[in-house]
């Protein structure tokens, strides 16, 4: 093992040689006259961007996938200069990026492609767009039966440049019926269409491995290309003319292209009837042996895989006992070996089948892209080819650069000084990029923050079947910006999320999306700002609704600290079996309080806490679990914690 390695708590290896592997077999099923498309986004599912498109492009992409535009743009500050299409929606307001770092973007949308049109003609430059259709995954895209007309109509604008077309597969892995079916409308659309644009595309990875889409000339390749196949039965139901003819299965020819790394730390011993871990979920049937991992769900190991997760310990699968823990992980040593402290664990991925991505989340009906993605969160990634180390990425892999620093020197001399005063020039990198830019991304923000924050949370028994009826009183001190603000309540994760980037909104709901988003199903009760009582205005926005609170003498408090009071009730889905609270911005002190029905006999809370103390101090008496810290302690913005039931 590399010394650099060895030193590690916890690491990532990816294997660049099991990437190009990965891609040959899967070129393997592409026609002539097609060529491929390298998804990279969210880091490309962990594995890191920038790394994954250099290899792909160099192996034969002709075009890098990605999320969003910011994604594309860090692609282009790395050098990249391969084409990059934006797969998700943009929004308005990310304009500006596509078009100065030259993206493509995705079109479903008559309005957006006439602003676009009007941005690009302002910036005196052609902007280059896939249009995408939605043909039965109900996702983005202009529903088919529409395409056609919003594609005459695109390609009128001066300013776009119709390059390509697509579609999305709902379940390219399963259902080759509606497979077909969106096939089938996708080539009516092309058909009919008055010129075949520079692209078609449709096909993901499996959809490619199961046959589909022959006739397009772009494939979009993602998750088998990482060495996971979602859904190993359908890709080994792959027809014979097209199958691997070595007598191997098609899953068994991807290989991992992530690996993740600890050590053992500690060994014990556990008498028959004694228990290992949180809650007790694990009894011993006899004695035996266990060793303790130093890592836990705070490292992205999923809390799901408690009591169903494999390791691999020199060469021996080893079963994962109790509950997971934040920063711990028991595993059974009865069958290893002579084991020993410092003996390398294989969390996932090269070693064993069995903790394969795909077959590690079978254990609990999870999902593979969302283990990669969060996997090694406080682990440096290590490239490997042909099994010669390459280099490291850092503990905090997120580049980022700061827009509000137009002197890029100013930016140097601010990460040098941080750097120079704690003598260690990657936690001086990791303050100024991740702490630092939260109050600089801005030169006109104001930087305020909340104390005395007091949330208290109430289920209690309601007349509707499956729903506990949710009271919520919160309080807290803020300077007030403006002489009004919201509270938001959606039913899709995506819509809420916009609300967390406005300063105006001081209260956010995430609704099941059963329940009809309507003012009888979310209330707010009642809202103070000090003693003045506020009105409420109400109106559906986006597929949100937004209450507006606000007072004629409201006015006179802006720029003053004030005690804010918001008190609502709704509904909560007994069926979810957690409740999280976050805390969006910096805050000085918390106070969290859950208070349950009898019926909820076993509630156990769980903080994700990023500031000076990530372990607040817990409480649980009967009916009631608090998380609170110390009234001084300041907690970051992304900290919260979810007490699950």
């Amino acid at each position: 093992m590399q010394k650099e390695i060895h030193n590690e708590r916890s690491w990532v290896e990816i294997d660049l040689s099991a990437l190009q592997h990965n891609l040959s077999v899967l070129s393997g099923y592409m026609h002539e006259h097609q060529s491929f498309m390298m998804i990279v986004k969210a880091d490309a599912y962990g594995h890191g961007a920038y790394e994954i498109s250099r290899i792909a492009l160099d192996c034969g992409a002709v075009y890098l996938g990605v999320a969003n535009p910011e994604e594309g743009r860090l692609l282009r500050i790395q050098g990249c200069k391969a084409p990059i299409l934006v797969l998700s929606p943009s929004l308005k307001s990310e304009l500006s990026t596509i078009l100065t770092n030259e993206l493509t973007t995705s079109v479903s949308d008559w309005d957006f492609a006439k602003t676009l049109d009007k941005e690009a003609g302002r910036f005196g430059c052609k902007a280059i767009v896939h249009i995408k259709a939605d043909t039965g995954m109900h996702r983005s895209g202009a529903d088919w039966s529409d395409f056609l007309a919003l594609f005459e109509k695109i390609v009128q604008l001066n300013n776009l440049i119709v390059e390509g077309v697509f579609s999305h597969f709902a379940s390219s892995e399963s259902d080759a019926e509606f497979c077909r079916t969106q096939e089938d409308r996708f080539y009516q659309l092309i058909e009919q269409l008055p010129f075949q644009p520079k692209y078609i595309h449709i096909n993901n990875s499996h959809a490619l491995l199961n046959g589909y889409g022959s006739k397009t000339n772009l494939v979009r390749l993602g998750i088998a290309a990482y060495g996971v196949a979602t859904d190993i039965l359908s890709v080994e139901r792959i027809t014979a003319n097209r199958s691997i003819t070595d007598g191997t299965s098609v899953a068994t020819r991807f290989q991992p292209v992530m690996t993740f790394k600890t050590i053992l730390s500690q060994i014990k011993s556990i008498r028959k009837g004694e228990s290992i871990g949180y809650n007790r979920s694990w009894i011993a049937q006899s004695n035996g042996l266990f060793g303790i991992l130093p890592i836990g769900y705070a490292d992205g190991y999923d809390f799901l895989l408690s009591n169903c997760g494999n390791v691999l310990l020199n060469r021996t699968l080893c079963s994962v006992l109790g509950r997971i823990s934040m920063d711990m992980i028991c595993i059974d040593l009865s069958q290893v070996d002579n084991p020993a402290i410092g003996d390398e664990a294989i969390m996932l991925g090269g070693g064993s089948i069995n903790i394969h991505a795909e077959n590690l989340v079978a254990n609990y009906g999870g999902n593979p892209y969302e283990l990669l993605c969060q996997v090694g969160r406080r682990a440096k990634r290590f490239y490997f080819i042909k099994g010669k180390l390459l280099h490291s990425t850092p503990l905090s892999r997120r580049e980022f650069v700061p827009d509000d620093f137009s002197d890029s020197k100013l930016n140097t001399i601010i990460e040098s000084a941080i750097a120079q005063r704690l003598q260690s020039d990657e936690i001086g990198e990791l303050i100024y990029r991740e702490i630092l830019r939260n109050f600089f991304y801005d030169k006109d923000k104001d930087i305020h923050y909340r104390h005395n924050f007091h949330h208290e949370i109430t289920f209690t028994d309601s007349l509707n079947v499956g729903y506990y009826k949710a009271t919520t009183v919160l309080s807290f001190t803020k300077i007030l910006q403006n002489d009004y603000f919201i509270v938001a309540c959606a039913s899709s994760d995506g819509v809420l999320r916009r609300y967390f980037k406005r300063s105006d909104v001081e209260y956010r709901w995430l609704m099941d999306n059963a329940i009809d988003l309507d003012a009888e199903s979310f209330v707010v009760s009642s809202v103070m700002v000090d003693k003045l009582v506020l009105n409420t205005t109400i109106k559906h926005k986006n597929g949100c609704l937004e209450i507006k609170c606000s007072h004629p003498h409201l006015a006179k408090y802006i720029g003053k600290p004030v005690n804010f009071s918001i008190n609502t009730q709704t509904l909560y889905p007994k069926a979810s079996h957690q409740f999280s609270v976050f805390i969006s911005e910096l805050t000085r002190g918390v106070d969290i309080a859950f208070h349950y029905p009898p019926e909820l006999d076993k509630v156990e809370c769980v903080p994700v806490f990023s500031g000076q103390d990530k372990y607040p101090s817990i409480s649980n008496n009967e009916g009631v679990i608090r998380l609170y810290s110390k009234p001084d302690e300041w907690i970051f913005p992304i900290s919260g914690v979810v007490f699950a039931y």
